[in-house]
C-alpha cells in the first residue's frame, strides 16, 4: 500500500523515540531542568559561600555541594516514588525505586516525556529544597548532622508534602490547591523547616550574630544573578508542555521579581536612607518566591501586584515584626528563610486564590478541576466557588507548617541522640579550619603550618617553584 507522505527522518517514530514522546516537550523539560539544577550548583553554593563571614565560605558552600548530592541519590532510590508513584494513603506513595531502565524508558505521569526526565526534573527541585533549609543554620551545625538531616527530612517530610499537592492523588491535589511550580511543596516547607531545625541547632556564636558581614558581595550577587535568571528554567518547566502558558509563567516570574526588588529597595530608602545592595537580593528573593505558587494562572497586572506586595509584606515582617518579636529574636534564622520564603510562598499562595484565572487554569490543570480566584469568582457571578479556593489556599498552608513543624522537630531531636547538632563553641570560633581543615581564601606562605606539607614552598625557593617532599 503506498503511502500518501511520509515524515522527515527527524520525526519519524522509532525505538529511540516513541510516539507517545514529544520531542520538543523533552528536550525542553531536560533544560529547564538543568535551569533549576545551575540555581543550587553553583548558584547557591557561591550565594551562600559569598554572604557569610569569611570563616565560613567552605562550610556554607560544602552544604550545598553535599545536600545537591545526598538528594540526588536518595531521590532516584526512593524519594520520587514516595511522591510521584502509586498512592499508599491520600499523602504519601508507596515505597520504590526509580533505577529500573523499563521503568525509566516508560511514559512519565503527565508529560509527553519519559520517566527518566521526569525523575530529573522533580530531582533537582527536591534538592533546592533541602539547600533552601541549610540558608537558615549556617554559621554553626554540625556537619556531620547535616549529613544524617538531608536524607531524614527528604524522606519523612518532603515526599509527604510532594504527593499530597503535586500528585495526581494526593488529597489536596483532589482538593483542588493551586501551586503552581511550588510555593508550598518547596518554598513554604523549606521556610518552616529551616526556621524550626534553627530554633533546635541554637544559635550562632554572639559575635557572629552581632557582625555577620558578607566575605564577597560579587561573589553573592554572581549566585543571586544564577538564581534568578535560573527561575526561568524553574517556572517555565511546571506545565510540562512547550505551551503559551510556559511563555506566561516565564514572563510573570520577571515582572513581579523586577517590582518586588523595586520595592525593596525604595523602602530600605526611605526609612534607612542607603540603597542595600543586600536589601535588593532579598526583595529579588521574595519576588520569585511569591509568583511561584501562581506564575501560570495569572495575569501580567496580578503579577506585578504580586510583586508590590512580595517587596513590601516580607520587608514589614523581617524589618519590623521579626525586631521586636522576643520568639522570633530567639531563633537564629541566617539567611532570614522564615521571611523570603514561609511568608512569601503563604503570600503568594493566598494570592493564587484570589487573582487566578479560570482560562489559565485550564490551559494548566486541564479540563477537570473547578479553579477560580476570588476576584473572578466575584466578577462572574460564582463567589463562593472563589471563596473555596482561598479556604483550600489556606487548608494547604496550615498543612504544610503543621508537618514541617512536627517532623523537622521529631527529625531533628533523632539526630541530636546521634551526634551533636551544634558544633562546639571552640570549632565556633575557628570555623572552616575547624570543621573541614580547609580556608576559603588561603594565600601562598601565610600560616603554612596548616597547609599539607607535600606542597609548602621552601623559603629559599623562588616564587612560583613548588617541590614535592
Amino acid at each position: 500500500m503506498r503511502t500518501l507522505f511520509s515524515l522527515p527522518s527527524n520525526l519519524v517514530f522509532d525505538e529511540t523515540s516513541p510516539d507517545w514522546m514529544n520531542k520538543g516537550d523533552n528536550a525542553w523539560q531536560l533544560t529547564a531542568a538543568t535551569l533549576v539544577g545551575l540555581q543550587s550548583i553553583p548558584g547557591l553554593l557561591i550565594l551562600y559561600g559569598g554572604s557569610v563571614k569569611k570563616k565560613w565560605a567552605v562550610n556554607s558552600a560544602f552544604m550545598v555541594l553535599y545536600a545537591f548530592a545526598c538528594v540526588f541519590f536518595c531521590w532516584a532510590a526512593w524519594g520520587y516514588r514516595l511522591s510521584f508513584g502509586d498512592k499508599m494513603v491520600p499523602f504519601w506513595g508507596k515505597p520504590n525505586v526509580a533505577l529500573d531502565g523499563v521503568y525509566l524508558l516508560d511514559q512519565a505521569f503527565l508529560g509527553m516525556f519519559p520517566n527518566a526526565t521526569m525523575v530529573f526534573f522533580q530531582g533537582v527541585f527536591a534538592a533546592i529544597t533541602l539547600i533552601l533549609i541549610a540558608g537558615a543554620l549556617l554559621g554553626r551545625m554540625n556537619f556531620y548532622a547535616w549529613m544524617l538531616f538531608v536524607p531524614l527530612w527528604l524522606t519523612f517530610s518532603y515526599t509527604l508534602t510532594a504527593f499530597s499537592i503535586w500528585s495526581p492523588t494526593g488529597f489536596l491535589a483532589k482538593m483542588g490547591i493551586i501551586d503552581y511550580s511550588g510555593g508550598y511543596v518547596i518554598h513554604l516547607s523549606s521556610g518552616v523547616a529551616g526556621f524550626t531545625a534553627a530554633y533546635w541547632v541554637g544559635p550562632r556564636l554572639t559575635q557572629d550574630r552581632q557582625r555577620f558581614p558578607p566575605n564577597n558581595i560579587l561573589l553573592m550577587l554572581f549566585g543571586a544573578g544564577l538564581l534568578w535568571m535560573g527561575w526561568t528554567g524553574f517556572n517555565g518547566g511546571d506545565p510540562y508542555v512547550v505551551s503559551v502558558d510556559a511563555s506566561l509563567a516565564v514572563l510573570n516570574t520577571h515582572i513581579c521579581t523586577a517590582v518586588s526588588l523595586l520595592t525593596w529597595l525604595l523602602l530600605d530608602i526611605v526609612f534607612f536612607r542607603k540603597p542595600s545592595v543586600i536589601g535588593a537580593v532579598q526583595g529579588m528573593i521574595t519576588g520569585l518566591v511569591c509568583i511561584t505558587p501562581a506564575a501560570g494562572v495569572v495575569q501580567g497586572w496580578a503579577a506585578v501586584i504580586m510583586g508590590l506586595c512580595s517587596g513590601s509584606i516580607p520587608w514589614f515582617t523581617m524589618m519590623v515584626i521579626h525586631k521586636r518579636s522576643e520568639l522570633l529574636q530567639k531563633v537564629d534564622d541566617t539567611m532570614a528563610v522564615l521571611h523570603t520564603h514561609a511568608i512569601a510562598g503563604s503570600l503568594g499562595g493566598i494570592l493564587s486564590g484570589i487573582f487566578a484565572v479560570p482560562k489559565l487554569n485550564r490551559l494548566f490543570y486541564g479540563a477537570s478541576g473547578n479553579y477560580i480566584g476570588l476576584f473572578y469568582g466575584l466578577a462572574d457571578g460564582r463567589a463562593g466557588h472563589g471563596l473555596r479556593q482561598v479556604g483550600v489556599q489556606v487548608i494547604g498552608i496550615l498543612f504544610v507548617v503543621i508537618l514541617n513543624v512536627v517532623s523537622t522537630s521529631i527529625i531533628c531531636a533523632l539526630v541530636q541522640v546521634i551526634v551533636p547538632l551544634r558544633m562546639s563553641e571552640e570549632d565556633m570560633e575557628i570555623g572552616d579550619e575547624a570543621a573541614h581543615g580547609e580556608e576559603a581564601y588561603a594565600i601562598w606562605g601565610d600560616e603554612e603550618e596548616r597547609l599539607d606539607p607535600k606542597y609548602v614552598l621552601p623559603k629559599s625557593k623562588a616564587a612560583g617553584q613548588v617541590e614535592m617532599a
